[in-house]
């Protein structure tokens, strides 16, 4: 389980594999000073509602990693979720699943589920 470090220092627990493809896309857009929302999905003992982040160069950000070995990358994964960071509701984190459906046309962007973190 990793962490993304918000500001100075707000903390969300995320899962490593998410995490490392969030890192990469949220680095590509941020590299290019294009500011934008990352949101998800909260679970039950969360209160079942939704995190939206506004993810700009200004803002510290940190990723943090728990696991020792580099999460392997899906790169359907990559490209959806980096299409869903050009969309006006900002980057939805959606799981690897939904992700090849969407790029496998099965499933439309928008009606891609956000992924309970």
């Amino acid at each position: 389980m990793g962490i993304l470090v918000y500001g100075h220092g707000v903390e969300h627990r995320i899962d490593d594999r998410v995490l490392a493809h969030l890192q990469l896309v949220i680095a590509t857009k941020l590299r290019r000073d294009e500011p934008f929302l990352l949101s998800w999905h909260t679970g039950t003992d969360e209160g079942s509602g939704r995190v939206s982040l506004w993810m700009s160069p200004a803002i510290p950000l940190q990723f943090v990693f728990f696991g020792s070995r580099q999460p392997q990358l899906n790169r359907a994964w990559l490209d959806v979720l980096t299409e869903l960071a050009f969309t006006p509701r900002g980057l939805l984190v959606i799981s690897e699943t939904d992700a090849e459906a969407v790029k496998s046309g099965e499933l439309a962007i928008d009606d891609a589920p956000g992924m309970v973190l």
